[in-house]
């Protein structure tokens, strides 16, 4: 056990007036188990980057272990894969590394094939068991949730539950409630940490966030009183003075004015520190701001009917046929491992380019708004992309802005943007859209806790008619009415 001190730490990105930590102090203990969380965009990935030292600070953060970061990149992805992974943690014996692949249920004998020949979820839980073979090294985890199925979630979570020693960034509730003992959050430039499961950290969380925000309610009902009385000071101040025009005793008047302004001013003053004062006490409360989508209703109560339905890709099916229908008011996951063709089918419903066999129906005139798994096209100002999807830039920046954007984001070009954030754009695109059928492929990747419970709520809100493929087992049980396994 060894303690890491983070002491007064500030930084900013060169060229940014805009401060991502300012003063933080936190003191971590080697062996903690610790789940990090916090808005996108909030630092998280650059707390973990100043650990490692690629970022000058001011401050201090004292450690007397190493840290190590994880996703580990690959050079050469077409070696063997036990020679990748080899390279990651060189003191391991064979048998070690054969021994913890399959403590996270990969098969030895990928071990012996080229890295690049395993699926992504192989390859991230072969790296988390290569990374945990390296003696005195602090694990800074980060996002690894987000190639990974609902099964291969639990596997890896089970896995993480019997280690120490690790900071993971993740915002699976599910998934950090099982392998989590300490919450490290980050709010408004601020870090703090709590020994407790994510459940309890979030309740609690709630809870604060809940009685802060009443409080800060009634602050400024008190604020809007004294600066609607400072204004009346400051009225009744320009009556005294233009009294003064006029009089008969000039230099009575005016005596009997100048005390009036100066008792008035005393007031004026007295009220406005007042107001100062209060503001300062005003908290920094995450919103959690009600989002709003506005389908539109089809003409029929079904929306489209599949049967016995597989993609195909040069002729080769890529799912097992599939069966049923989208009925309007219909929120529809489809669940299954990687690699079961789920955003295969999803393409179904907007790409006319897809070849498969079996039956496809599609209502006439369907209006289909799409979030893409892939973020990567994403580029250029927010007020480009808007003109480009034609929706309302206003609409679209009022959503970003509930979604945790600052309004300095708006003037960054998108490909500066966290992965998250990125994510957010097409999330905030689509509810921009009017459209009878919302398909989403995997639309919480990256996405924090705050937003996923404002997306849940409105789902629930408005039950607009969805199909999705998302691995997030508490969204899943929250908006789902029907689930398809492949």
């Amino acid at each position: 056990m060894s303690l890491i001190k983070i002491e007064n730490l500030t930084f900013a990105y060169p060229g940014s007036f805009d401060n991502v930590f300012e003063n933080a102090n936190v003191q971590l203990d080697s062996d903690w188990k610790l789940g990090f969380v916090g808005r996108n965009g909030r630092g998280k990935t650059t707390l973990l980057r100043l650990l490692l030292g690629e970022f000058e600070y001011r401050g201090r953060i004292v450690s007397s272990v190493d840290f190590e970061y994880f996703p580990y990149e690959i050079g050469d992805r077409s070696q063997m894969t036990l020679d990748a992974l080899a390279a990651v943690c060189p003191a391991a014996q064979e048998w070690e590394i054969v021994r913890e692949v399959s403590l996270l249920d990969v098969d030895p004998e990928g071990l012996y094939r080229p890295f690049d020949t395993l699926s992504n979820g192989e390859q991230t839980k072969a790296l988390l068991a290569a990374l945990f073979l390296n003696p005195n090294r602090f694990l800074l985890i980060d996002e690894p949730t987000n190639h990974l199925d609902m099964a291969a979630r639990e596997t890896v979570a089970d896995y993480l539950n019997r280690k120490k020693g690790f900071i993971l960034v993740s915002h699976d509730r599910a998934f950090l409630d099982a392998c989590v003992d300490h919450i490290l959050s980050i709010n408004k430039a601020d870090i703090e940490v709590r020994q407790c499961n994510f459940s309890v950290w979030l309740e609690n969380f709630e809870n604060q966030q809940k009685l802060e925000t009443e409080q800060n309610e009634i602050l400024r009902k008190d604020i809007k009183r004294l600066k609607q009385a400072a204004r009346r000071t400051a009225d009744w101040s320009d009556k005294v003075e233009r009294s003064k025009i006029g009089a008969g005793d000039k230099g009575r008047v005016g005596h009997m004015a100048a005390k009036m302004m100066q008792r008035s001013k005393n007031l004026q003053n007295r009220q406005m520190k007042a107001v100062e004062e209060k503001s300062k006490l005003l908290k920094n409360v995450e919103y959690d701001e009600q989002l709003k989508i506005h389908p539109l209703n089809y003409h029929s109560a079904r929306l489209a009917e599949l049967y016995q339905v597989s993609v195909t890709y040069d002729r080769k099916a890529v799912n097992r046929p599939v069966s049923f229908t989208v009925n309007s008011g219909e929120r529809i996951f489809l669940t299954g491992k990687n690699g079961s063709g789920k955003s295969s089918l999803l393409k179904l419903f907007f790409d006319e380019s897809v070849t498969y066999e079996g039956t496809v129906a599609k209502g006439s005139g369907l209006i289909v708004s799409v979030i893409p798994q892939d973020t990567s096209a994403l580029a250029g100002s927010v007020d480009d992309y808007a003109a480009e999807r034609k929706i309302d830039r206003v609409l679209f920046k009022a959503i970003l802005q509930k979604l945790g954007f600052r309004r300095i984001q708006f003037e960054k070009d998108m490909r500066e943007y966290s992965a998250g954030q990125k994510k957010k754009v097409y999330i905030a695109a689509s509810l921009c859209d009017r459209a009878h059928l919302y398909v989403w492929d995997e639309p919480l990747n990256y996405i924090d806790i705050y937003s996923r419970r404002q997306i849940e709520k409105l789902i629930t809100a408005y039950q607009p008619t969805m199909l999705l493929v998302e691995h997030d087992k508490a969204f899943q049980q929250a908006v789902a009415t029907k689930v398809i396994e492949l």
